[in-house]
């Protein structure tokens, strides 16, 4: 429902070429069973929906051979495949219709069939979770969240005195980690259902025209015009669909998220308020709701109330992505132990969500705990090492600390191993090498660090950071002349990075040129100023939530 709601459409990483080339043979004959509409014409494309997912036991480890099986309801046709080494399976072009899914394993239990329904063109994602015999006889699996929080939130103050210890760099990169995680809960192209075309464009508005008292004409077009991010011309033809069909509940919601697009977050709230209102909906769209209700709370600077309706929406359905987005409201704002709880409580329930592991290691991170941060993120890089995010937080963190973190060297030496093109995984991997270097007379590696801030420059030369940092390994080499250079270039990339110009100035001052040096540190200052003043400004419009950790004991009290 919750996909339907907000027109979200994730990109699905496939398996590799020699599986899906190999699902596609085995399941070409029982395809033809399952096509019981005629087929396309030949100037046309087949409508093909995509299925695939992962299978895992009771603690979510992935199985290997285990038969998955999609069953169409209406011909009763059955397709097949089996499990890979890591429990993924995939099946392609099928035909839109309802269908049940199921698997089974020898000796390792089986499934209770899910029915499913595929539109045209759909691809979706369906995890699977073996039981045993005992375990069908137990409770049911859906996953529970106690509301029974131990903390409660008491409102919001606006001020810039956030706390913190350390220096103003770390606090600084605390926020920015922070703020980097939550980040996670935003997709951009994840709304878009496809790639909106001029040729769509035409057809509908062609439809739309000739049929203008058709409801499906307006409602698509409308659609369309939202995924194109043409909000406010969508209004139009939203508002003729519900006049026609006042009580269809996706086009209220899709003019409600029209409205809310458009910056009119008033009818928004108000829509979405009157779709709550209706009686017996079920909890997951009563969820949604709430969630989108906090979307528009947030975009109206309603930090405490966007709040509320994300931990409405967790309680209701305690989804990955409710509880996310709950936790992360909460880390944004400044609530680090209360973010803490519920990405704990999160990663509880769903073990395999690598996000949820990124914003706890950046909670733990934003309160001072380093071994706790990294623990976290190092998780989240194991569980998917192909996800930069966890190793980009552990660079930024790193970057800011003057001494090496444990276990961070070996995390950016795999990242740099998966992402040899990547810039920021040469560079922070660079950075590891130089604050955890045993000797400054380790010719080896020294050679090694300016090699990989060199071709990270190579590969972004916008990357101040990277000639910042050669600057200074050929200053402390006692290079003025080489480490001038990179200061200078560090500069030209982003003339407002203080700490070159501050840096530039030493190096002047050292080569005798105290007119130049006089003048850097000027600019240092300067920038540092309007820095500060940058940073107070985002602390006001961040507000900080009130909070109060509720005692579990008496003995506590």
């Amino acid at each position: 429902m919750a996909r339907n709601l907000r027109f979200h459409r994730k990109k699905l990483a496939g398996l590799s070429a020699p599986v899906v080339l190999t699902a596609m043979v085995f399941f070409a004959p029982a395809l033809v069973s399952l096509q019981s509409a005629p087929g396309p014409q030949a100037d046309e494309k087949p409508a093909c929906a995509t299925l695939q997912g992962r299978v895992g036991d009771s603690q979510s480890r992935p199985v290997a051979g285990v038969t998955v099986r999609i069953k169409a309801k209406q011909s009763g046709a059955e397709l097949s495949a089996v499990t890979d080494s890591s429990g993924n399976y995939r099946f392609s072009a099928l035909p839109a219709g309802a269908f049940s899914v199921s698997a089974e394993a020898s000796g390792q239990g089986s499934t209770d069939s899910v029915p499913l329904t595929l539109r045209a063109n759909e691809s979706r994602v369906l995890d699977l979770t073996l039981k045993t015999a005992s375990s069908k006889n137990s409770t049911g699996s859906q996953p529970e969240f106690s509301d029974d929080v131990h903390f409660t939130v008491a409102g919001v103050t606006d001020t810039t005195n956030l706390g913190g210890h350390g220096s103003d760099v770390v606090v600084r990169n605390r926020e920015a980690v922070a703020k980097q995680a939550a980040a996670l809960r935003q997709n951009p192209a994840g709304d878009l259902a496809s790639s909106p075309t001029h040729e769509d464009e035409k057809s509908l508005r062609l439809e739309a025209m000739n049929h203008p008292e058709n409801f499906a004409a307006n409602y698509e077009l409308g659609k369309w015009l939202t995924d194109a991010a043409k909000p406010q011309e969508a209004i139009a033809f939203f508002e003729k669909a519900a006049r026609l069909q006042p009580a269809n509940f996706d086009n209220a919601f899709a003019l409600a998220l029209a409205y809310e697009r458009a910056g009119n977050n008033a009818r928004a709230r108000s829509s979405v308020a009157a779709l709550l209102a209706e009686p017996n909906q079920p909890p997951s769209r009563t969820a949604d709701l709430h969630h989108f209700l906090g979307d528009i709370e947030e975009a109206s600077n309603h930090p405490l109330q966007a709040l509320q309706e994300y931990a409405e929406a967790a309680r209701l359905n305690p989804s990955e992505s409710n509880l996310f987005d709950w936790a992360s409201e909460l880390l944004i704002h400044h609530a680090a132990e209360p973010a803490i709880e519920v990405f704990t409580k999160g990663n509880r329930l769903f073990p395999r969500s690598t996000r949820i592991l990124v914003g706890l290691g950046a909670a733990w991170y934003s309160q001072g705990s380093y071994e706790r941060a990294v623990e976290s993120l190092c998780q989240a890089s194991e569980l998917n090492p192909q996800d930069p995010n966890p190793y980009l937080l552990l660079g930024k963190m790193q970057a800011a600390e003057s001494a090496p973190l444990p276990k961070v060297k070996e995390r950016l030496t795999e990242f740099v191993k998966l992402q040899p093109q990547n810039p920021l995984a040469n560079y922070y991997y660079a950075v590891s090498l130089w604050k955890g270097r045993k000797s400054p007379d380790d010719r080896a590696e020294l050679e090694q660090v300016k090699t990989l801030l060199e071709k990270a420059v190579q590969l972004d030369p916008g990357l101040a950071k990277a000639s910042l940092e050669l600057g200074s390994v050929y200053a402390e080499q006692k290079d003025s002349q080489q480490a001038i250079l990179w200061y200078q270039r560090a500069i030209a990339a982003d003339p407002s990075l203080e700490q070159a110009h501050y840096r530039l100035a030493q190096a002047y001052r050292q080569s005798g040129d105290t007119e130049k040096a006089r003048l850097e540190l000027q600019l240092y200052e300067k920038i540092s100023r309007e820095k500060e003043q940058e940073v107070e400004r985002q602390h006001h419009e961040i507000q900080q939530f009130v909070y109060r950790l509720r005692d579990e004991s008496p003995q506590s009290q």
